[in-house]
């Protein structure tokens, strides 16, 4: 049977045997008027007054967004949103906040800043010439501003313009993470809108491979809790979070206190996202989710590290992602190819003197999937870069599943198992008894 795998823009059809297990999300209602969703949840939000009770005259705002790796609707969400801070309580100007007072902060974490085009694609042009917009640097400390936190750390240092405000606003989606548990909530603030030296240490060794920073677990993950934390002691003012389904339409909005709207809007990607499965399977076929979210390898390691949840110890996972703008950042890709394997990559970052370096967590987390089980990518990337990145080369999605099978079928003995996870980390796996 064919299967149609989101792949860039356009995505790709593969063909697939009429055994093979696909898993989708769980089928849920979309909402049919989005806007009236936001408008609705900015209302009568969880754990706060409305948002126009909020408001007053003189104030300066700062709204939180993801950038453009990221498919939040942010020409849903923003325009309720800005409407309300520009109308305050009575519904005019003469009770909201001037509209040169209200900053959309990009949340880059670590990421480049945004194109000109990138801002115009995920603002629309209608925000982006009537608001100011600046993109996080986490490299630039005259940009931000020291917060004493605590428990889990001393202090952070955070982006100047959002912890300035008078009204801090964070936005985002909560779907499945592969080590934060779920994104959203306080990942706007940590590692969104943080200094370099404070994301890096939440990313360091030991919390990347605690046993709990995994896909759709939040109690007891050290990365979940930390950025939670940090995020509470800016004291946000709001967040609208959405969930989404496999099409990029909204599935609900939540808008309150950060505790309790993520919680809200966890509780409904867990129903749309975790999906059981009887067994591991030998092979497993997964996306990242096509454009934006393949644009690069170093965001197409969620996709590889969900299909390693579904995936036999020793087995094959054949990775479709389109990766256009190449591996990723110089960082990652320096660090990938540092090592002869992803073996002596783990070894290496388990050594007691070493220190995490930018963009570790995703090397290590690709490297952890790679000592499990064997990758092969497809995209448009050649032969050599794959193999630079200590992947196997799939010039052709449907003939190396082909001879997946056929290989596996001579070593087991039997017919292998195969698993496609055709939304990748839209769909979590796993095994139910």
């Amino acid at each position: 049977m064919k299967v149609h795998l989101p792949y860039g823009e356009i995505g790709l059809d593969v063909d697939v045997p009429d055994t093979a297990t696909v898993l989708v999300p769980e089928r849920v209602d979309v909402i049919a008027d989005p806007d009236a969703a936001v408008r609705a949840a900015i209302a009568a939000p969880i754990g706060r007054r409305p948002l126009r009770e909020m408001v007053r005259t003189g104030q300066r705002a700062a709204i939180v967004v993801s950038d453009v790796t990221r498919p939040v609707p942010n020409q849903v969400i923003l325009p309720p949103i800005l409407e309300t801070l520009e109308s305050g309580l009575h519904g005019d100007s003469s009770s909201g906040i001037a509209r040169d007072d209200i900053t959309i902060v990009v949340g880059t974490g670590l990421h480049r800043v945004s194109r000109p085009d990138e801002h115009a694609r995920f603002l629309g042009e209608a925000i982006l010439s009537r608001y100011r917009v600046v993109d996080h640097d986490a490299r630039d400390a005259s940009t931000q501003v020291f917060l004493a936190t605590g428990p889990r750390t001393i202090g952070v240092w955070l982006n100047r313009e959002y912890l300035n405000a008078d009204l801090r606003i964070l936005t985002g989606f909560v779907e499945p993470h592969l080590f934060a548990g779920y994104s959203g909530g306080g990942k706007a603030v940590m590692p969104g809108i943080a200094g370099a030296d404070e994301i890096m240490a939440n990313h360091e060794t030991r919390m990347i491979g605690h046993p709990k920073a995994t896909w759709c677990t939040t109690e007891g993950n050290p990365i979940f809790e930390q950025m939670r934390d940090v995020a509470l002691k800016t004291d946000p003012s709001f967040i609208v979070n959405v969930t989404l389904d496999e099409e990029k339409r909204v599935t609900g909005v939540f808008a309150g206190e950060l505790r309790a709207a993520h919680d809200a809007a966890i509780a409904q990607a867990a129903r749309q996202s975790i999906r059981p499965i009887p067994h591991l399977y030998d092979i497993v076929v997964a996306t990242n989710m096509g454009y934006p979210a393949d644009l690069v390898l170093y965001q197409a390691v969620k996709g590889m590290s969900v299909a390693a949840q579904a995936c036999a110890t020793g087995g094959a996972i054949l990775l479709v992602a389109e990766c256009r703008e190449g591996v990723g950042g110089p960082e990652y890709t320096q660090l990938m190819r540092s090592e002869a394997s992803p073996t002596a990559l783990l070894d290496r970052f388990s050594h007691s003197e070493h220190r995490t370096v930018h963009d570790q967590w995703q090397v290590q987390v690709q490297a952890m999937v790679q000592a499990r089980c064997d990758v092969w990518l497809h995209s448009t990337l050649d032969r050599a870069t794959v193999e630079s990145a200590h992947l196997r080369y799939a010039p052709d999605a449907t003939s190396t599943l082909a001879s997946l099978i056929e290989e596996k079928r001579t070593a087991l003995g039997r017919e292998p198992t195969v698993c496609v996870l055709p939304y990748g980390q839209l769909t979590v796996p796993r095994v139910v008894a």
